[in-house]
């Protein structure tokens, strides 16, 4: 992250806002058996991206790539930009090596619903 995003970031997190995710985004990928949903899906967990996005995951340098959606929260492990299900990893072949170097690119963007409190009457 550049010292201008990193300024950016610090400044809206101080106003109690957080910067939107990037369209695309380099770094470490896991993946894991427990996500939510029906088993075999490819799908993913992301910290930030809204529920629903769909996102290319690229592995570094092989290029094969697969396209996911966003489903669950995380990787809570520090230096991980994304967590995908086991047969997503297991289509980008790194099932045995466990984490590895990917390129994350926002496909279609889910719109982000606040949520609203019920009405009283």
């Amino acid at each position: 992250m550049g010292l201008k995003s990193a300024l950016l970031a610090a400044l809206l997190a101080a106003l109690g806002a957080t910067p939107a995710p990037a369209s695309e985004d380099t770094g470490l990928a896991s993946f894991y058996s427990g996500v939510p949903g029906p088993a075999g899906e490819f799908t993913a967990a992301h910290r930030s991206l809204p529920l629903g996005t769909r996102v290319r995951v690229t592995k570094i340098p092989s290029g094969r790539s697969v396209i996911v959606r966003i489903n669950d929260r995380g990787p809570f492990v520090s230096g991980r930009i994304i967590d995908v299900s086991r047969r997503a990893a297991d289509w980008l072949e790194m099932l045995d090596a466990g984490v590895v170097h990917v390129r994350v690119e926002v496909i279609d963007q889910a719109e982000h619903k606040p949520v609203r409190p019920h009405a009283t009457e």
